[in-house]
């Protein structure tokens, strides 16, 4: 579904991911781990065109989209979780979600998404600012499965969120790859999210793919190592 080859990108004479390759497949979830400044929102930004791409390929259900701007890269199927989430805070929780359905008719939200977030039900007109981190996290997550994307990136999910709401997290997005068969790619520092949620793991070091590994063979202790200071 996301097939990425030898992508390399710059910032200006400065390269900052060198040669990166991988898969993610249907119905799979992939994680990126690494400590911070390795690469992982690098990454990420480039595989959604917010950063142009200096050479390389990346295809979506065999589609070449990297010379796309962002929003062609959307309507071929790449939903994207920035890190900090990004939800508009005076709009209400509905509104914010409405905003990923420029596209469909009725402008009626899912019910299976309420169903994945209760709590986005009923705090359904509350603004999106008055929400706590975990509930703001939820709504980003709302806010991108609305475009019916068949590659949902989300970068640092559990960043600064209380441990139950973690949980939930995981929970929930197990859930989606099931009801939607879709790939998901999940950049993260919190290990044991990244063993709850993805089938395989890889790590990125200095703008390189340095580790991969399912999530049945992952020793432990390896990947720590990668992502202690």
């Amino acid at each position: 579904m996301l097939k990425v080859t030898d992508l390399f990108v710059a910032y200006g004479q400065s390269e900052a991911l060198h040669g990166i390759s991988f898969e993610g497949n249907k119905n799979e979830t992939v994680a990126i781990m690494g400590r911070n400044g390795m690469g992982k929102t690098t990454l990420f930004k480039s595989l959604m065109g917010i950063l142009p791409v200096k050479s390389g390929s990346i295809e979506v259900a065999g589609s070449e989209v990297s010379k796309d701007a962002s929003f062609r890269r959307v309507a071929k199927g790449i939903a994207y979780v920035p890190q900090g989430r990004m939800i508009f805070p005076t709009l209400s929780v509905e509104e914010n979600i409405q905003t990923g359905m420029e596209n469909s008719k009725t402008r009626r939200i899912p019910e299976e998404i309420f169903a994945l977030f209760p709590v986005l039900w009923d705090m359904r007109r509350r603004k999106g600012g008055n929400l706590s981190g975990g509930q703001q996290q939820q709504l980003a997550i709302a806010r991108a499965l609305v475009t019916e994307p068949k590659v949902l990136l989300l970068d640092e999910p559990t960043e600064g969120i209380q441990p139950s709401i973690i949980k939930d997290i995981a929970k929930a997005l197990n859930e989606i790859r099931k009801l939607r068969e879709i790939t998901i790619i999940v950049s993260e520092q919190v290990l044991s999210f990244a063993m709850d949620v993805a089938d395989r793991l890889f790590v990125i070091e200095g703008g390189r793919l340095v580790h991969e590994t399912s999530r049945a063979d992952t020793n432990v202790t390896r990947i720590k190592q990668y992502l202690s200071v």
